[in-house]
C-alpha cells in the first residue's frame, strides 16, 4: 500500500468518527485491547455498535446509564510495515433523561465523547520487534481485578464493570521485543503516559464521597523526567510459563492530597512516582489451570485522618499477590477462584487498614443452551467482609450480535472498595453488533 493511501484511510476514518461525536478529533485516554495480525496487502476495516442501558435500583433510584457506542477500526500493511488505526465514540442519553441529577461537571464529562484508542505500526529492526504508538501493554490478567497489569491505565468511571477490553486505555509508548527460544524480553518506554479516568466529582463511580470538596486533578507535565520506562522477561520452563518485570513510572492512579485541615478538608488528585517490580506464573495442569502474580510497589502514599500529617498522605510500600485456579466445570463452563491480599511492608495502622488486607472471588460460568450462557461473579474483601455481585445471562443472537442482561451488587462496610458503592446497585441490558 503507498504511504498516500494509508494516509487517506487513516484521514477518512477519523473524519468519519468525528463526525459521530460533532467534535474535533484528539488523543483521549482510553482503549481497546484488540490486536494486529494482518495480510501484507490491502486494508481492512472493522467496528462495534454497542448499547448499553441501566437502572440504579438502590436510594435514590434512577437511570445511570443509556449510552450509544460505535467503534471503528483499520488495519492493514506492506514492504514489513503494519499498522492499525482506531478510535471510539461515546453519546449517553441519561443525562437528558435524569436532567439535573448529576452535576454540570459529570455531564460534560461523560454526556459525550471521542478516543483515539490503539493507533501504531509495526515494524522489524533485525530480529526486535518494533511497535510504536498508541497501544496496549498488558502484562498480567487475573479476574475482576488488577494485580500485575501495572502498564495500563483504566477508565474507572464505571468502576471496574466494564470487560477489561473496554475498561483498559492505551498508552503511547515506544516498544522493542525480542524472541529467543522460548523466552521473550521486552522493553517499553512511555513519552507521554495516560492515566486512570475517574470522572468528576458527583459521579456514580467517583472515589471520594459527595459533598466532600475536591479541586481539579493535577497531571504532571510532559517533560523527560515524567516519562515511564520498564521491562518484562518471560519464558517456559518445564511447562510453567514465568514471567519478571519492573517498571518505573507516574502512578496511574490518583493520590488525594487534603489540602485543608482535617474537620474541613480540600482533595487534590495528584500523581506520584513510584516503581514496581513483580512477576506472574501459570501452568496448565490438564484439568484445570493455576495462575498467580505478585508485585512489590515503592512510593506509594495513603490518607489517613491524622491531622499532624502533611497532606494527610502517610508513605507506605505494599506487596500485592494473587493465585487462582480455573476449573472446566458444568455444560461448557468453568470455575474460577481466586484469594488475593495487599501486605503493608511498613505498616502504619493510621492509614486505617490492617497489616494484610485480603479477599477472595468466585466466578461462575455456563451455557444453558446454544444461544444461552450463565455467569456470575463475586468478590468479597475479607478484612471488611465488603463485596461486589454480578450474575448475568448473555443471549448470542447471532455470530454478531449479543445482548446481555444483568444486575452489578454491592454491599458491606462503606470504608471498603466495594462497601463504599452500596447505594449504586443496578440493573442493566447490553446489546453489542460487531461487523
Amino acid at each position: 500500500m503507498k504511504t498516500t493511501t494509508l494516509a487517506r484511510n487513516a484521514a477518512a476514518l477519523l473524519a468519519a468518527l468525528a463526525l459521530c461525536t460533532g467534535t474535533p478529533v484528539h488523543a483521549d485516554e482510553e482503549g481497546d485491547d484488540a490486536g494486529l495480525d494482518v495480510a501484507d496487502e490491502g486494508a481492512r476495516t472493522t467496528g462495534v455498535l454497542q448499547f448499553d442501558l441501566a437502572r440504579t435500583y438502590a436510594s435514590p433510584e434512577h437511570w445511570s446509564m443509556a449510552r450509544s457506542r460505535l467503534e471503528l477500526g483499520a488495519t492493514g500493511g506492506s514492504a514489513g510495515l503494519k499498522w492499525k488505526i482506531s478510535g471510539r465514540a461515546d453519546a449517553d442519553a441519561v443525562f437528558a433523561i435524569d436532567n439535573g441529577f448529576y452535576p454540570d461537571a459529570v455531564r460534560r464529562d461523560q454526556q459525550l465523547g471521542f478516543d483515539l484508542r490503539e493507533t501504531y505500526v509495526d515494524f522489524s529492526v533485525g530480529d526486535v520487534d518494533v511497535r510504536l504508538g498508541r497501544q496496549h501493554i498488558v502484562w498480567g490478567e487475573m479476574v475482576g481485578l488488577f494485580f500485575a497489569d501495572v502498564v495500563s491505565a483504566r477508565d474507572l468511571r464505571t468502576f471496574y464493570l466494564p470487560d477489561f477490553d473496554q475498561l483498559r486505555i492505551p498508552q503511547w509508548a515506544a516498544r522493542g521485543e525480542y524472541y529467543f527460544g522460548d523466552t521473550h524480553a521486552e522493553l517499553i518506554w512511555i513519552p507521554v503516559p495516560s492515566y486512570d479516568r475517574i470522572g468528576k466529582p458527583g459521579a456514580e463511580f467517583y472515589p471520594i464521597p459527595a459533598g466532600v470538596p475536591v479541586l481539579g486533578e493535577v497531571k504532571p507535565s510532559n517533560s523527560l523526567g515524567n516519562t515511564n520506562w520498564g521491562g518484562r522477561l518471560s519464558t517456559l520452563a518445564a511447562g510453567w510459563d514465568v514471567s519478571g518485570f519492573y517498571y518505573r513510572s507516574m502512578d496511574v492512579s490518583q493520590t488525594f492530597f487534603r489540602l485543608g485541615s482535617i474537620t474541613s478538608p480540600v482533595f487534590e488528585p495528584r500523581h506520584l512516582r513510584i516503581s514496581q517490580a513483580g512477576g506472574t506464573v501459570s501452568k496448565d495442569l490438564g484439568a484445570f489451570v493455576l495462575k498467580g502474580e505478585l508485585v512489590q510497589t515503592r512510593g506509594r502514599e495513603f490518607n489517613t485522618l491524622d491531622p499532624t500529617v502533611d497532606f494527610g498522605l502517610i508513605a507506605q510500600n505494599t506487596l500485592d499477590y494473587v493465585v487462582g485456579v480455573d476449573i472446566p466445570a458444568f455444560r461448557d463452563g468453568r470455575v474460577n477462584l481466586q484469594y488475593f491480599a495487599r501486605r503493608y511492608l511498613d505498616f502504619d495502622p493510621r492509614i486505617g487498614q490492617d497489616r494484610i488486607e485480603g479477599g477472595a472471588s468466585v466466578l461462575l460460568n455456563t451455557k444453558l443452551s446454544n444461544n444461552w450462557e450463565a455467569e456470575a461473579l463475586f468478590v468479597s474483601s475479607v478484612n471488611r467482609t465488603d463485596f461486589m455481585f454480578r450474575p448475568k445471562l448473555v443471549w448470542s443472537a447471532s455470530r454478531n450480535l449479543k445482548v446481555v442482561f444483568g444486575v452489578d451488587s454491592f454491599g458491606g462496610q462503606s470504608t471498603g472498595l466495594f462497601g463504599m458503592y452500596d447505594t449504586r446497585d443496578r440493573a442493566y441490558t447490553q446489546a453489542r453488533w460487531s461487523f
